[in-house]
């Protein structure tokens, strides 16, 4: 029977090698499996015959320098141009696929190594390839799956990471892979909410800026001149429009620099700790608006709390990845204060009380839960109850929007039709007269 040599993470996480016999490699893989060892590396023994070596003999390093040379052969400069222009930001879509795959492959017991192998083959994405390409090479190395992950941390968020650790300290790691499909769907199903409650009112306003430019820039001034040259007596509304008109046709330069540069310096200043932390206190009271971003990072908190307690994270550990999780520097600030109180020997209950972030109602639901030891099962109620309240919020944002809209843009046309056609009437009733 065929000799298999591996190396795999024991119950404790700890790297162990050895050798076993097995019919196939599969097999191999689900005899350290039924064991509680997550194989990392399995691969067949050496042939005692001296025939020289085949492709499948080489080391890794030397398959994939092979591998490197037969692709820049079979690519031609255009394919590889074309590479390159592909290459783009890895989405929450690519990693819910990954770790739907993820979760497939490792309950099937695929060893990692071969799994991330199959994933490079069907990823489109020649950065998401590279990513697993890097991260194989650091299996390969002695490295476990979450270090190898946590080399991305722009691609991989900490909850993420967390979850993975878990799972290959439990060797249950298909559990934790569909734990972070699960968060990922949610997430996004989040996102794309938010998106189609934005999309109108953006469109519409978008819209209105374009036809007040047009309107300003070309519109205007041509009246303007025609009212110069009839020397007619203007109202203080089209003498208005005019001087807003004459100001921008002279300094558009200006103005548009003075646009960009603003746009600059406030991305500039959210992307600093104290300008995001104020920014993210700002957002959630905005009026109509301010509410759902709460309710967005509040949900987001409970459900990944719950994650985190039910994967067996230690708590002091779970709420700073809760943090880094909640997608919100302010809210983030207060988790990491509850942290600070529950490392302090505080309950979790007297900590969310502290941190005046949740309503009477989450709270009884915390303290209940606390009592009873199912204070995961009972804060994904609490996510259920702020997702639907988000989902209701965006409904009711869209409604409340759309009449503010309307009379905007009723406002707009009533300001031109009084600067612009206004004159016009008075100048014919004066020549009929």
């Amino acid at each position: 029977m065929p000799v298999y040599q591996y190396r795999a993470r024991n119950a404790t996480g700890g790297l162990i090698s050895g050798a076993v016999e097995a019919a196939t490699l599969d097999a191999a893989a689900g005899q350290l499996l039924s064991q509680g060892v997550t194989p990392i590396d399995i691969k067949r023994g050496e042939e005692k015959s001296g025939r020289r070596s085949s492709g499948a003999d080489l080391s890794p390093a030397a398959r994939r320098a092979a591998a490197a040379r037969s692709r820049n052969k079979e690519q031609s400069p255009m394919e590889n141009l074309n590479d390159l222009l592909q290459r783009k930001k890895i989405d929450i879509n690519e990693l819910i696929i990954f770790s739907r795959q993820m979760q497939s492959l490792t309950r099937a017991g695929m060893p990692l190594d071969r799994a991330l192998a199959g994933l490079q083959a069907s990823v489109k994405n020649p950065k998401f390839k590279e990513l697993l390409h890097n991260v194989q090479r650091g299996l390969e190395s002695g490295q476990n799956l979450s270090t190898s992950l946590g080399q991305y941390p722009k691609v991989f968020s900490p909850l993420f990471l967390s979850l993975v650790d878990v799972g290959e300290n439990t060797g249950r790691l298909d559990l934790a892979f569909e734990q972070i499909r699960r968060y990922l769907e949610l997430e996004k199903n989040t996102r794309k909410q938010v998106k189609s409650a934005t999309r109108y009112p953006a469109f519409v306003l978008a819209t209105m800026a374009v036809a007040l430019a047009i309107i300003t820039y070309f519109v205007i001034p041509a009246f303007s001149e025609t009212f110069t040259r009839l020397g007619a007596e203007l109202p203080l509304e089209t003498r208005i429009l005019i001087g807003i008109s004459d100001f921008v046709v002279r300094w558009w330069q200006f103005l548009i620099g003075g646009t960009i540069a603003l746009f600059v310096a406030f991305r500039t200043w959210v992307g600093s700790r104290a300008g995001r932390l104020a920014w993210d206190e700002i957002k959630m009271r905005l009026p109509l608006a301010g509410g759902i971003y709460e309710r967005i990072a509040l949900s987001r908190f409970a459900r990944t709390f719950a994650m985190v307690m039910k994967a067996g994270v230690p708590i002091v550990h779970g709420m700073g990845v809760v943090a880094g999780a909640v997608g919100n520097k302010f809210v983030a600030r207060r988790v990491l204060r509850m942290r600070e109180g529950i490392s302090r020997g505080e309950s979790l209950y007297n900590t969310a009380v502290a941190a005046d972030m949740f309503s009477p109602l989450v709270l009884q639901m915390i303290a209940v839960g606390e009592e009873s030891g199912m204070v995961d099962q009972l804060l994904e109620e609490v996510a259920e109850f702020y997702d639907a309240e988000v989902e209701y919020d965006l409904k009711r944002l869209g409604e409340v929007i759309e009449p503010i809209l309307i009379m905007f843009i009723a406002g707009m046309v009533l300001v031109l039709a009084l600067g612009v056609f206004l004159p016009i009437w008075d100048l014919s009733s004066a020549v009929n007269n």
